[in-house]
């Protein structure tokens, strides 16, 4: 479902919803730097864990952990996408005041 042609609706619900009914929403009318950043900090927290990730010694991690750390790197990344989706699509409509 393309962003774009969501975005004539004010209130667009994060794909990562697996619900029947969208609790999780973008107001696509917020300011554009506060949805900008909202997506900056889903994005960078999702880095700063994968750094994380990589600078760690795995002997004594359970297998149980990797389901758990690829779940929260999919809902903080795809929620940031979502987020400057809107951002973009934003700037794009954007038109200099007169």
């Amino acid at each position: 479902m393309p962003i774009i042609k969501l975005l004539q609706n004010r209130y667009l619900p994060l794909s990562s919803n697996v619900t029947e009914s969208p609790t999780l929403l973008i107001d696509t009318q917020a300011n554009p730097k506060d949805i900008l950043e909202a997506a900056v900090q889903r994005i960078r927290a999702a880095a700063d864990l994968l750094e994380t990730l990589h600078c760690l010694c795995f002997k004594h991690a359970d297998v149980q952990d990797i389901p758990h750390i690829t779940h929260a790197l999919y809902l903080l990344t795809q929620d940031g996408n979502d987020l400057l989706q809107v951002a973009q699509q934003q700037m794009l409509n954007w038109k200099a005041p007169a």
